[in-house]
Parts: C-alpha cells; structure tokens; sequence
C-alpha cells in the first residue's frame, strides 16, 4: 500500500482560539485518534478511515525542517515558520493551498511608553548610544532580514549584519545590534531589560497585558499545506486530496444548510431571488410536494438574518430549518 507521512501541528495551531485542527480533520471526515488537543499521542495516531495517511506530530518550528530532509512529505504549517526556515535559502517546500485559518500577524513589539512610532525612528534615536540594543525572538532569521531591510539601521551600520545568539551559537558581525533566541514566554524579556520582541499576535491582549504596543508588522501568517521535495508522483496527488477536503471543512464553517417550505406557486420567484442573491451553484435544489416544495440551500453565516427575513417577509417561507455545515467541497 502507499504511504503518505504527513505532519500535524502540535501546539497553537491545535487549540482553541488560534485554529482546532483536530476539529477542521473531523470535519473532513477523517477519523483520526490520539489528536485531541493538548493530549496529541505519536504512539496512538492514526487515520482509522484512511490508512494511507502516516501521521506524525510535528512541532511548527522544525515541519519546515523535517519537509526539506525528507522526513516528512506534506505538512500543516502556518507560513510564518515556513518563511523563517527558507529566508536565507534553507531547503524549499513548496506550499499546496493556503487553509485559511490559524491567521496572526508576527510583530515587533516595544513598551507602551516608548516614544517611538517606527524601528527606523528607534534606531536614528540610537546613534551616541553604548549598551547594545537587544531584540528577543524565536523568529531569528526574519527578524534578522526585517532589521537590515529598514532604513534606519542601514543608515548606521549599513550591511553589517546583526549579531545573532541561538545558544552558545553566535552568528554576525554588528554587536551594536544583538538578536538572541527566545526560551519561554518572549513578551517577558522587555521587563528583564531588552529594548524590543519580534512574536505572534493574534488579538494584541497579551501585548497589553505585558504592557507592549504592536510597532511594526514583520509579516501576516496562516497555516497551510506544504510539501516537500518527496511529496511527488502518487504522494502529490495524495496531499492535493487531502487539502481539498480540509479545504470543504474550513469553507464549511461560513455556511448554514438552510431547508424551507413555500407553495408552488412561489417557487419559481424564490429561485430567481436565491440566483440572483447568489445563493445556491447552479440553482436551488428544490423538491415539489402536492401543495408545496421543499427548497434546500447554503447561507454565508453573515447573510443568515436579512436572508431569512426577505424569504419570510416576501415569499411566505415556513418550516424553516437551518443545520451546521461540516463540509463544503465547492
């Protein structure tokens, strides 16, 4: 039997809030176990509907890294982690389709009371400066590659690139500028004395709770599907397959299924209104009774109320009933 390995996120993008991938997979149709989150198991995980699917966890930070050895052949992974991988020419993967979920925006962050309203602006503010300016992040290449694309560092140190420390590892000629590896909770360091982070935010709360405002946005980020240079042949057909169906499960959660009930001597002005509110593909799917006919269609989620009060007000529409859609394969 072929095999395909795919690598499912452990962390943020299984959770509540940022993106349940467990969920988008069971809205899919796939039945996976030992995914759940925060309980995610190597040893217990499987596709018990699909076995041609290998799964295997993968913590966002190296799924770029395991795509480009050939450890894995496909994988969910939110781009800002595949950009931090590749910035600097690291191994190519190649991104099958945007999921559209799991969005936030990486930013660099400074205290609220920092004057400043641009890195460029903190950085001319820096020139009879003698303590080293530090930056701590776990996105080390990008943070890097946004700090000498800015006109105000280049203008002082011009292509001199930043120190950078990942460990006991250091990397850079410019220790004016220092980039160190963040361990831990990144927001903490600008209390422990750095001048600014470069992390994730998806709402800014956590920003304000440690007294931080957004400065700069370095890149906007959501999860996708990526592939690596094994995923090829069978293997690439195989993923294309598998991003179609989390791809229905994600626009699925836009829609209600919507049925209701009209006379028949309605039924042709409801569908030239659902036609032409672009409410259904082709036309309504309509199954005509004695007296009346039943009318199923999808609703976007933000349309739901004027267009059940246009239908009612307008058509007389009753029995009216309206179901989640798990899956939405266009």
């Amino acid at each position: 039997m072929n095999h395909i390995r795919l690598g499912l996120p452990k962390g943020s993008l299984n959770r509540d809030g940022r993106g349940n991938t467990q969920a988008i997979l069971i809205s899919a149709g796939y039945d996976i176990e030992g995914y759940e989150p925060e309980r995610e198991s190597d040893r217990r995980l499987r596709f018990a509907n699909d076995p041609e699917i290998l799964p295997f966890l993968t913590r966002p930070q190296s799924a770029p890294i395991e795509l480009g050895r050939e450890l894995l052949d496909t994988a969910i992974i939110g781009d800002d982690w595949v950009k931090e991988e590749s910035v600097n020419g690291g191994r190519s993967v190649i991104r099958i389709g945007d999921l559209g979920y799991g969005k936030t925006r990486l930013v660099l962050a400074v205290p609220n009371e920092s004057p400043f309203e641009s890195l460029t602006d903190f950085f001319l503010a820096q020139r009879d400066r003698t303590a080293p300016i530090l930056m701590f992040t776990e996105y080390i290449n990008l943070t890097r590659a946004h700090v000498m694309g800015n006109d105000g560092y280049r203008e002082l140190y011009g292509e001199r690139k930043p120190l950078v420390q990942v460990r006991g590892l250091f990397n850079g000629e410019n220790d004016r500028v220092q980039i160190i590896n963040s361990d831990g909770v990144t927001e903490g360091y600008i209390r422990k004395g750095a001048d600014m982070i470069v992390d994730n935010s998806q709402t800014g709360r956590t920003l304000e709770e440690y007294g931080l405002r957004r400065l700069e946005t370095v890149m906007e980020s959501s999860a996708g599907l990526y592939a690596g240079p094994s995923c090829t042949g069978w293997k690439e057909e195989k993923a294309r397959e598998i991003f179609e169906q989390l791809m229905g499960a994600v626009n699925g959660q836009v829609y209600f299924d919507v049925k209701f009930n009209v006379i028949n001597g309605r039924v042709d002005g409801v569908k030239r209104y659902l036609i032409s509110e672009g409410l259904c593909s082709d036309e309504p799917t309509v199954s005509r009774g004695d007296s009346y006919s039943t009318v199923n269609i999808l609703i976007p989620r933000g349309r739901y109320p004027a267009v059940i009060r246009a239908l009612k007000g307008d058509f007389g529409a009753s029995a009216i009933v309206r179901n989640e859609v798990s899956q939405f394969i266009s």
